[in-house]
């Protein structure tokens, strides 16, 4: 393999929620903590500390398990808000030593590496730098992991082989057998689902999928997702794909005293305005509402319901009723609710039917509240049927979005 320069330096926060609770409770430092979204034995981990992790406590891991699986844990109700708080705050840390080119999530970015900064010894400069610029200015108890590497996909591995407060070069010449200790899931890209397919065509180690042609990844993807795949193996650099958003969603597991379907449902409308602030704060509309139910015993429920494009809030609390009242038990208790709206299309590429029944009125009715929420704050003004579901469903943080704290807190 031919040399490949060093462009991408990516960055992982380390158990990020976990540790700006240790960093604000100087008590729970060293020891081993989860974050639950909600304080309830029947709800799960979103996160764990590394104490905890190192006694099998993982995300997703249910709070009763996590007490077995570590006696001692202390379990902690997540605060979102200052999680996005101090995501800003590391963020512009770490932009006073280097450009951030783009932040991944509440917990990753990465960065661009100048052409005259690609040096080993300036390389291991900047990780020094941005290490101290995050414990200065931040907080010493909040640790990062840092991998560079030819490409972003790259350094992302680099920065999952030295966790946690580790830093790792991978270089052109040590590759791809820097990465045959790993396992296929180890690899981003690969899920359970290929994983298996790819054990269907013979490769089961991180060394074979290596070997492989970049034809036979694409037969194995059945797309160019394989040759993408082969190229960021090989340390390619690759444009960017746009994406297309395909949905948006909330959903929200119930404390007790929610789980009565009389005090659920308002929780659902609190989830699906949220939703429709969101859906035309990006200039989208949708075709479709789907709702989710999770029963506290039994099995769970969904259904769907496809209309004309729309980003009105009232009509999608019109369809929630609808598709409410034809949940099958009506009186058994929930321990969860979700609503997505699907089928979205770009405002600006869509063209009404000849018979379309839009309301003027209302689309100016849904500019007045955004802009008073907008002024104020997204609790200055709701629908009747939010009322009892206000102080439910507070702000969840997603791998993709981070919430704006300024207009959920006003």
């Amino acid at each position: 393999m031919h040399e490949l320069p060093l462009s991408a330096l990516f960055l992982d926060f380390d158990s990020y929620f976990a540790s700006v609770e240790q960093h604000l409770q100087p008590h729970l430092r060293g020891c081993p903590i989860g974050i639950a979204p909600v304080d309830a034995e029947t709800s799960c981990c979103i996160a764990a500390s590394y104490e905890a992790k190192a006694h099998g406590v993982k995300t997703g891991t249910s709070i009763r398990d996590a007490r077995q699986l570590c006696p001692g844990i202390t379990i902690v109700a997540a605060r979102p808000e200052l999680y996005v708080q101090y995501h800003h705050r590391l963020v512009a840390a770490i932009e006073s030593t280097i450009h951030v080119e783009a932040v991944l999530s509440i917990d990753e970015l990465w960065c661009w590496l100048p052409y005259n900064l690609r040096s080993l010894e300036q390389l291991a400069e900047i990780g020094q730098n941005i290490k101290r610029a995050i414990a200065d200015q931040v907080s010493p108890n909040i640790t990062c992991t840092i991998g560079v590497a030819p490409n972003r996909w790259l350094a992302k591995m680099a920065s999952k082989m030295r966790k946690p407060d580790g830093f790792l070069i991978l270089e052109s010449k040590d590759l791809p057998d820097a990465l045959h200790s790993l396992q296929l899931s180890d690899l981003t890209g690969v899920g359970r689902s290929m994983e298996l397919r790819l054990h269907s065509r013979g490769i089961h180690s991180v060394a074979e999928i290596c070997a492989a042609s970049q034809q036979t990844l694409h037969s194995i993807w059945g797309s160019i997702g394989g040759d993408r795949f082969w190229m960021d193996l090989h340390g390619i650099e690759q444009s960017e794909q746009k994406t297309t958003r395909r949905s948006i969603g909330h959903s929200h597991v119930l404390p007790p005293d929610k789980r009565k379907p009389d005090m659920a449902l308002p929780v659902v409308h609190k989830l699906t305005q949220k939703a429709s602030i969101r859906l035309r704060k990006e200039g989208y509309l949708a075709g479709a509402l789907q709702l989710q139910l999770r029963y506290l015993h039994g099995p769970g429920w969904s259904a769907e319901m496809r209309f004309e494009h729309s980003n009105d809030s009232l009509h999608f609390a019109k369809v929630v009723r609808t598709l409410w009242k034809k949940r099958p038990d009506q009186q058994a208790p929930l321990l969860q609710v979700a609503m997505t709206l699907n089928h979205l299309l770009e405002q600006n590429n869509y063209t009404p039917s000849l018979f379309s029944q839009i309301d003027p009125t209302r689309e100016r009715l849904n500019q007045a509240l955004d802009s008073i929420r907008q002024k104020h704050g997204q609790k200055s003004i709701h629908l009747a049927c939010e009322q009892d579901g206000l102080s439910a469903a507070p702000m969840r943080i997603s791998f993709t979005h981070i919430p704006d704290v300024d207009s959920e807190n006003r």
